[in-house]
C-alpha cells in the first residue's frame, strides 16, 4: 500500500479542523469511495461533518448509525453518501441496501466502520486512519 500523505491534528479545536479538511480534501483528490478508519469516539464523524461543509453541502449532516446511509446535496447539486456500518452483522447487509450502485455512482462516498464491508469495497478506495494520541491530538494517514 502506497502511503500518500500524513497530518496530525488536534480534532477538537474548531479553528484548526477547515484547515486539516481543506488538506484531506486536496489529498482526497479524484478518489471517490473513502473510508475512516478509526476506534469509536476518535472523530470520524467530526471530521466528515467538516468535509462536508468545505464541499457546501445544503443538508444536515449527521452519522447515518441508524440508517446505514444519509446522502447529501451540496449548492452545486452534486450527490455525496455517508455511510456507518457500525449496525451491520456481515457484508450481504450491505450488499442488500444496493451498496455497490452507490459506490459505482462516481459521486462521493464517505464510509464509516468499512472493516465490516472490506469485501466490498473497490480496489481504487482511499483509506483514511485516524489514531487518538495523548492531549486530544489525532494523527491522520492517508493509504491509497
Amino acid at each position: 500500500m502506497k502511503q500518500v500523505s500524513e497530518i496530525k491534528l488536534n480534532a477538537f479545536t474548531l479553528e484548526e479542523l477547515p484547515e486539516i479538511a481543506q488538506q484531506l480534501l486536496e489529498a482526497i483528490g479524484k478518489h471517490k469511495v473513502i473510508a475512516f478508519y478509526a476506534e469509536m469516539g476518535v472523530g470520524k464523524t467530526t471530521l466528515i461533518k467538516q468535509l462536508c461543509h468545505q464541499l457546501k453541502v445544503v443538508d444536515t449532516i449527521q452519522s447515518p448509525t441508524f440508517s446505514i446511509v444519509n446522502e447529501y446535496l451540496t449548492h452545486d447539486n452534486k450527490k455525496i453518501y455517508h455511510f456507518d456500518f457500525y449496525r451491520i452483522e456481515n457484508e450481504l447487509e450491505a450488499y442488500d441496501i444496493g451498496l455497490e450502485d452507490y459506490l459505482y455512482s462516481g459521486n462521493l462516498c464517505f464510509i464509516e466502520w468499512p472493516e465490516k464491508i472490506v469485501g466490498l469495497l473497490p480496489n481504487n478506495c482511499l483509506k483514511i486512519k485516524i489514531k487518538s494520541l495523548r492531549n486530544n491530538k489525532r494523527k491522520i494517514t492517508i493509504e491509497e
